[in-house]
């Protein structure tokens, strides 16, 4: 089913998956900013005047990054603070038409604060199902290991993913991907698959088509990361689509970072039209000052009809590990979605 040409149909009410989307970064400002003077933590200017990151695609760039979010995160002290940034990155998501987030988490970064890695994992557990239940957002965990940190880490991280198989639904990799090396994660994401767990490493987003093929040689991705990268190798780019490996483009957040100019560069297009399945994702609305909606109105910008934007909605949904009645119930919103009249211009 084509556009109408007289209007258009309101994205907001259109069903949706949120797969890429990082539990600090997905902050609202004012929590931040309450968070933070509750504790008497000054902020950097950065995260306090209303305006998207925007750095270079080097490591100096990537430190202003990672400097900025390791300063939202200081905020985040208690278990009071971690179930009020989950549930509000819940809340916000079931604003913008979401019916399924699997939200990102390293325990890592709160265990300290909480008396360990299994209870910090507990609390984002709990408040997951709390959260789900309030607002009819279907919600699964991912673990994620850091670059920056050894692989004996990650498998650390792998074993306590695996126990919680179920709620916890995936084990990414994420931070610099200039960091570390790949393959020696893969006994980590091994762990994690023969628990049944989704692979979900980052990879193709600062570096890229041989990072990519890096990726998906040793960690054996179910989805990837970004992956934005592989528009640029078409043998690379057919092998991902031949595999069924998805991909989390986050336009808004590769122009942040400096690997296109505008959300608008990103090749979404070309992966689409070689086949890809997409899943558009906010990655730090924090910090990059755009939410899932966004990306949808940016595909919209670059010329994608109401067709193409309820497939993307429907890519996501299929790719996500949603229970299978979940997915069904959304599949049938996004047909509903596109079977209305568009609204007036």
């Amino acid at each position: 089913m084509s556009l109408t040409r007289g209007g258009l149909r309101d994205l907001q009410a259109l069903p949706k998956a949120h797969l890429h989307l990082h539990f600090t970064g997905s902050m609202r400002q004012q929590t931040l900013l309450e968070l933070a003077a509750e504790r008497g933590i000054r902020l950097p200017r950065s995260l306090t005047d209303d305006v998207a990151l925007q750095v270079e695609p080097t490591r100096r760039g990537w430190f202003r990054f990672q400097r900025q979010y390791d300063a939202a995160r200081a905020v985040v002290d208690s278990e009071a603070a971690m179930r009020r940034i989950l549930h509000e990155a819940v809340l916000d998501d079931a604003a913008e038409g979401s019916g399924r987030l699997e939200l990102q988490v390293d325990p890592t970064s709160y265990a300290p604060f909480v008396g360990g890695l299994t209870p910090a994992l507990e609390i984002v557990l709990d408040q997951a199902a709390l959260s789900e239940r309030e607002t009819g957002v279907s919600v699964g965990i991912i673990v994620a290991a850091s670059r920056t940190r050894h692989p004996l880490d990650a498998r650390t991280l792998a074993r306590l993913a695996a126990r919680n198989a179920g709620p916890v639904v995936g084990f990414g990799l994420s931070n610099d991907e200039r960091r570390g090396t790949t393959a020696e994660y893969g006994p980590a994401f091994r762990i994690a698959r023969e628990a049944g767990l989704l692979s979900v490493p980052h990879g193709g987003e600062l570096l890229g088509p041989e990072h990519v093929r890096d990726v998906v040689d040793h960690l054996g991705p179910h989805r990837l990361g970004h992956g934005v990268r592989a528009a640029e190798d078409p043998r690379l780019l057919d092998r991902i689509v031949e595999a069924g490996i998805g991909l989390e483009v986050c336009p808004a957040s590769n122009a942040s970072l400096g690997v296109l100019d505008t959300a608008a560069d990103v090749p979404l297009r070309r992966l689409v039209e070689a086949g890809a399945q997409i899943a558009l994702g906010a990655d730090d609305p924090l910090l990059f000052g755009s939410r899932l909606l966004d990306q949808y109105e940016t595909a919209r910008a670059v010329g994608f009809d109401d067709a193409e934007l309820a497939e993307l909605a429907a890519s996501s949904i299929r790719v996500s590990s949603a229970p299978e009645p979940v997915k069904q119930r959304l599949l049938g919103g996004v047909r509903d979605w596109l079977a209305a009249e568009p609204l007036p211009r």
